[in-house]
């Protein structure tokens, strides 16, 4: 079992990174039984690729469903499973 230098188990923990993002947009579905999207830009990804859209429904820490409104500055975490990764050389 390894530590970090605040005595917390590292060797279970996920390789990961969280990068800031803004809500640029509500997205309303055409069809009414669909939910809408919230559209996310990531700031640090390639300008191509920088936009994701996820529904629009999270829950806070009462348990009920919130959503997002545009604006909101917000944190996208990636993270992978220990066997998902490999060192990087340089």
């Amino acid at each position: 079992m390894t530590n970090d230098p605040n005595g917390e188990n590292v060797e279970n923990e996920k390789p990961a990174v969280t990068l800031p993002a803004v809500v640029e947009k509500i997205v309303k579905p055409f069809n009414p039984s669909e939910p809408e999207k919230a559209q996310i830009a990531i700031q640090g990804a390639d300008h191509l690729y920088k936009e994701i859209r996820v529904e629009n429904t999270l829950k806070n820490a009462a348990g009920e469903k919130v959503r997002l409104k545009p604006g909101a500055e917000v944190e996208v975490t990636i993270e992978a499973p220990a066997e998902a990764v490999e060192k990087k050389t340089s």
